[in-house]
């Protein structure tokens, strides 16, 4: 089935706060639902359909999870979908919308995401716990493999196979940093260069703390909705074309650390959507850090294994002057990574552009069509990819 015209993305709402000392989870989702939905047009009382992931890290639902924000919220819904995928979910709800909209369970589709991780000073730890905990605790924990490590071996791994540079890795934060100096709710404002990036502090060899997202609150939804009701708003109609999802396990220790899951997500929404690589005018990808970026322009099949340290040199990603311009809200490297789970605000930013909303120094001329790509868990281990591609129509 094509997804083309099934169902329109009509509401986008990112959250402005980046600490939220004021404001609870219950609070923060509440803010970017009544935000997505008031920039559609619509209310809480028009939604039958709620997408939020699961509870697993204490930030994304409290309580009894989606049942919780339900109540806080009065919504009176048919259809409820709370699959957890980490920072891929939110694409992947997406997907699940257009097919719950286009199945009849619902119209009126909400998405949404919030987390205080900066303001609580928690972070994400998929290692640590007792040896009961999970099935592979008692084979990995002992051995510490931390975020920024196991980031930091992608990186390392990818230097040996193709002799990527340091500096070619600082042109992903360089092009972010360009672009960050235009949004003002992003947390690094200030534009930085490549000897900026490879002087700062080396946090995990050879990612620097340049290499790093930030980690901030705040949160973001997504108001898909029918055809019918989408003609109905007057808004600009963005339509989501093609959609992959996989899960990247493992395989008992055979795998290649530099192939992710989204090879095959990007290959299902390419095939789905009818479009190639070459077609796509802006890519919102996950940049948890800089390495995550090259690692999907070449499993997406924006360019070849080991050419992504070329792409992204001298602007490669900027906005206006690069041949794909990512991230143009300044992503996770430099505006916001909330509640350690980007991927709805990667999606929010391909919609502005699609709308013609972005900022008019990196709004991409005439854009009608838009990749969005999340990453749930982490390169180099288990983790899940969602792959989604936008149209306007």
């Amino acid at each position: 089935m094509s997804l083309k015209g099934q169902a329109y993305i009509v509401g986008a709402y990112e959250h402005p706060t980046r600490k939220a000392v004021d404001r609870s989870v219950a609070q923060l989702h509440a803010d970017v639902a009544i935000g997505a939905l008031e920039d559609a047009g619509l209310s809480l009382s028009d939604v039958d359909g709620y997408f939020c992931a699961g509870d697993i890290t204490g930030w994304s639902a409290p309580g009894t999870g989606p049942f919780s924000i339900v109540e806080y919220m009065g919504l009176n819904l048919r259809h409820l979908d709370s699959t957890e995928s980490w920072g891929s979910a939110y694409v992947n709800h997406v997907s699940h919308a257009v097919q719950a909209i286009a199945a009849g369970k619902c119209r009126v589709a909400l998405i949404t995401l919030a987390g205080r991780p900066r303001a609580e000073a928690t972070r994400p730890d998929l290692s640590q716990g007792s040896a009961n905990d999970t099935t592979e605790s008692p084979f990995e924990s002992p051995y510490r493999p931390v975020v920024t490590n196991m980031y930091g071996m992608v990186a390392k791994r990818h230097m040996y196979e193709y002799g990527t540079t340091s500096e070619q890795l600082a042109w992903v934060k360089v092009a972010a940093s360009h672009h960050a100096q235009h949004n003002p709710h992003a947390m690094l404002r200030n534009v930085v260069t490549v000897e900026d990036v490879i002087n700062s502090p080396m946090i995990t060899d050879p990612l620097h703390r340049l290499d790093c997202c930030v980690v901030s609150d705040g949160g973001g939804a997504l108001v898909v909705v029918h055809p019918d009701v989408a003609k109905s708003l007057k808004r600009p109609l963005v339509t989501p074309i093609g959609t992959g999802f996989s899960v990247r396990q493992l395989n008992g220790g055979y795998f290649d650390i530099l192939e992710s899951g989204g090879v095959k997500s990007g290959a299902e929404a390419f095939d789905e959507a009818g479009v190639t690589p070459d077609d796509i005018q802006y890519a919102s990808l996950y940049d948890s850090f800089t390495i995550t970026v090259m690692v999907q322009l070449e499993n997406l099949g924006f360019c070849k294994p080991g050419e992504s340290g070329k792409f992204v040199s001298d602007g490669g990603l900027i906005s206006g002057v690069g041949k794909l311009p990512v991230n143009t809200d300044g992503g996770g490297l430099c505006s916001n990574h909330p509640a350690n789970r980007g991927g709805m605000t990667k999606i929010i930013e391909a919609v502005r552009q699609l709308r013609g909303e972005a900022h008019p120094a990196v709004q991409v001329r005439d854009c009608a069509l838009a990749l969005a790509h999340g990453t749930g868990g982490q390169l180099g281990g288990r983790h899940g990819a969602s792959t989604l591609i936008l149209e306007r129509e």
